[in-house]
């Protein structure tokens, strides 16, 4: 299958691009760098240096690549910007996602999977998350990734272009050639990793008295990996649908904290700070309509395997992809 990847710079849309060339698809990466790393687009793809607010090099590339499926990861992803700039959030996740949706219409494409996110559930009442809980995304970038789920469900009413929203948990763990790499990072696996190699002083617990095993907030982590192998299948199944994507166990930030020091046999400072608002105290997935509807079959889910993966990737490359070009 010819598959077109915006954002295939970044960290999932590099790991699930090596994933699909491995599998044996011809791939094209569409991206500005604008948070991506040159360094992180596969050499076996073919390489669109570009913009999703550029409609006309956008038409240029489909015309030229003809793909038969696209993916779409070129969103910001910071929350806590979103909160202080949601117009760059709504301008870049929604407007320049459309042109995205318009150019793969125009040029006939099957299929469209679009990277959503747990975000759009906002504070759940009740875990684990089904798809059929309330959408009440309570920043801009989760209001933003629900806005373009919606506009996708017109995209196939009026053109026939088939979607599946893939909605992640914690995105975590690398493949043998790509990792995580973001500037600033903010995710807890890699900077507990960075405290690890002494790159940054300490890691900071952000509440110690929620009502979890330990006090500290539990997440749901999926392996890359994992979430390359969705996306494939979404693209091979027919049907336009939302779902889950997490492993369906919890972890907590402690055992977190814990698991990278028994992988790395690292020691590090540990601060313990007030709460963060609009943290909840626990997000885990149900998963059961990915594995029963597309075929999803996780194969990283224990914490060790996502966190060893990290660190050795951290290892091979101690200043990621070295470039911000």
């Amino acid at each position: 299958m010819k598959i077109l990847v915006a954002g295939g710079a970044g960290y999932i849309g590099s790991c699930t691009t090596e994933y699909l060339l491995e599998k044996g698809h011809e791939v094209a990466v569409f991206d500005a760098l604008l948070n991506g790393h040159r360094a992180a687009v596969d050499s076996r793809a073919k390489f669109y240096y570009g913009n999703l607010a550029d409609t006309a090099e956008l038409n240029r590339v489909m015309k030229d690549f003809s793909p038969e499926g696209v993916i779409h990861f070129a969103a910001f992803i910071e929350v806590g910007e979103s909160m202080k700039d949601p117009g760059k959030y709504f301008a870049n996740n929604v407007g320049n996602a459309i042109n995205l949706a318009e150019a793969a219409a125009r040029a006939h494409v099957r299929k469209l999977v679009f990277s959503s996110t747990a975000a759009v559930y906002g504070m759940p009442d009740v875990v684990p998350i089904q798809e059929t809980m309330p959408k009440e995304p309570i920043n801009p970038y989760g209001r933003s990734k629900l806005m373009f789920e919606q506009v996708l469900d017109w995209y196939e009413r009026i053109y026939g272009m088939q979607y599946t929203a893939l909605r992640y948990f914690n995105a975590a763990g690398a493949t043998r050639i790509h990792g995580e790499d973001h500037h600033p990072e903010t995710h807890l696996i890699p900077l507990v990793i960075q405290a690890a190699m002494g790159v940054r002083p300490s890691i900071s617990i952000f509440g110690t008295d929620y009502k979890t095993m330990d006090g500290t907030c539990i997440r749901d982590y999926v392996h890359v990996l994992d979430l390359a192998q969705a996306h494939l299948l979404a693209l091979e199944k027919d049907g336009s649908a939302a779902f889950n994507l997490g492993s369906g166990k919890g972890y907590s930030v402690r055992q977190v904290i814990d698991t990278v020091r028994k992988v790395s046999g690292k020691e590090f400072a540990v601060k313990e700070e007030a709460p963060r608002p609009g943290d909840p105290a626990e997000l885990i997935a149900d998963s059961t309509m990915a594995k029963t509807r597309l075929g999803w079959k996780p194969q990283y889910d224990c914490l060790e395997t996502i966190v060893r993966s990290a660190w050795e990737w951290r290892q091979e490359h101690p200043n990621g992809y070295g470039d911000k070009s």
